[in-house]
């Protein structure tokens, strides 16, 4: 076993069909990627076990699924026209543009995150730090992420919108709409999982940084009283996941984020950090972001966000946990954690040991001879039942029965099922384990 690098998770990746570059015939365009038969099928297994721990299993989460564009003054409201900005700075030469903190990251420079505009830009300034290709340096500034659009046939400031940069605002504004409808108890949460937008600078590493990107977020709603134990309860909940995933403990990291490196409206936050290939990255988030949003909302707005407690006590706006999950990220902290190689008869083999939950395909049947009618026929048989039983079970029968092996353990089948002359007499088959290679004999009917 070795751990991967970023090239060999981005070559497996594409030859496989998990995940292509964007608009790739087209020279591909930054920041995107696509995904292909066999990550939708990963992401999805990860979505699906992901609402239905936090939604279906539970009593206090409601689900939603908020329109993309919305109200321009729900962002005004939020912070987000105003604040969600990074520091932008451009090649003077080649009008190439840059984040600055990530160029001064880069170089080793310690405590960026701390750092203002005006010290980036004089720390860039004394120290006579030039771009990448070694041209000289313009100002540093603020640069908005936001992705701006018009609705309606025409193009002016009345039809201005924005892609959202986060799923929360769509939470946010449907809060009284949950209260109104379904009377819940407090402490209450809605989640939802979608798609948000944002204009990057400089996306990089792969599908960790990207300018569309997925989400899965949990709004928590408490008593104002109620933050921290509220807070603790769902940091665990959020690390019980990740575990259930398969990421070793040893791999996750909890950072105490100081207040300088806090989003605008958190108090506290605590981020979850992965080892992956790129180096100890944030893999997810928990932030305490008191009545922030609610208050700003109810001011912008003009409608009443408060709770009024069932047993008669005094009405409060509640304070907010908010659990984050990227998508794109866990699925790349999944792949990169999976990834093996060893040697099998004195030949690299590379390897995903996906847990089978997670893996496109929990079964791959395989006749051993394709040209043999009655192994072909059998086999039929046994792929028809174990699809019916299973869903998620794949057909292979191109190539040497040791390519298929090689093929199938790329892309993270758990185990391949052979169907041989052997079958043809008493109803056994052969079943090869991914991880250790292993061969045994099984009755079709103890996996059917």
């Amino acid at each position: 076993m070795i751990n991967a690098k970023l090239e060999d998770i981005v070559s497996l990746a594409k030859r496989r069909g998990f995940i292509y570059q964007g608009s790739e015939i087209y020279g591909g365009l930054s920041g995107t990627w696509d995904y292909g038969p066999l990550g939708v099928a990963l992401k999805r297994n990860i979505t699906d076990k992901w609402w239905d721990n936090f939604v279906k299993k539970r009593d206090d989460v409601y689900g939603v699924d908020a329109a993309i564009l919305m109200n321009p003054k729900a962002w005004v409201a939020s912070g987000h026209v105003g604040g969600f900005n990074d520091p932008l700075v451009d090649d003077v030469k080649t009008k190439k543009r840059y984040r600055a903190d990530n160029l001064l990251d880069d170089l080793g420079v310690e405590g960026v995150s701390s750092m203002s505009l005006e010290q980036m830009d004089a720390y860039i300034k004394q120290n006579n730090i030039k771009s990448p290709e070694g041209n000289q340096l313009g100002d540093v500034r603020q640069f908005n992420m936001m992705f701006k659009t018009h609705i309606g046939a025409t193009e002016d400031e009345a039809s201005v919108v924005y892609l959202r940069p986060e799923t929360a605002g769509g939470m946010f504004v449907n809060y009284r709409n949950i209260v109104d409808t379904f009377s819940p108890d407090m402490p209450f949460a809605t989640a939802q999982i979608g798609k948000a937008f944002r204009n990057e600078i400089a996306p990089r590493d792969f599908i960790f940084r990207v300018r569309e990107l997925e989400q899965m977020e949990i709004e928590v709603f408490c008593h104002p009283d109620m933050w921290k134990e509220t807070f603790d309860k769902w940091l665990a909940l959020q690390q019980d996941f990740y575990k259930n995933l398969g990421l070793p403990e040893e791999k996750i990291h909890l950072i105490d984020v100081p207040a300088a490196d806090r989003a605008y409206y958190s108090k506290h936050s605590i981020d979850t950090e992965f080892d992956f290939c790129i180096g100890q990255k944030e893999l997810g988030g928990c932030a305490y972001r008191t009545d922030h949003d609610l208050n700003a909302h109810m001011n912008m707005s003009g409608k009443n966000m408060e709770y009024r407690p069932k047993d008669g006590s005094a009405p409060f706006i509640p304070h907010v946990i908010e659990p984050t999950f990227g998508l794109d990220r866990l699925v790349f902290a999944v792949i990169d954690n999976a990834y093996r190689e060893d040697e099998v008869n004195g030949e690299k083999r590379i390897y995903l040991a996906l847990p089978k939950d997670l893996a496109p395909y929990s079964y791959c049947v395989s006749p051993l001879l394709k040209n043999k009618p009655e192994l072909m026929e059998k086999a039929s048989q046994v792929y028809a039942a174990l699809k019916a039983k299973y869903g998620n079970v794949t057909w292979d029968d191109s190539g040497n029965i040791g390519k298929r092996y090689r093929r199938q353990d790329e892309i993270g089948t758990p185990a391949c099922i052979v169907i041989d002359f052997q079958t043809l007499e008493d109803d056994t088959v052969t079943v090869r384990d991914r991880d250790t290679t292993e061969q045994k004999r099984v009755n079709i009917a103890e996996i059917v």
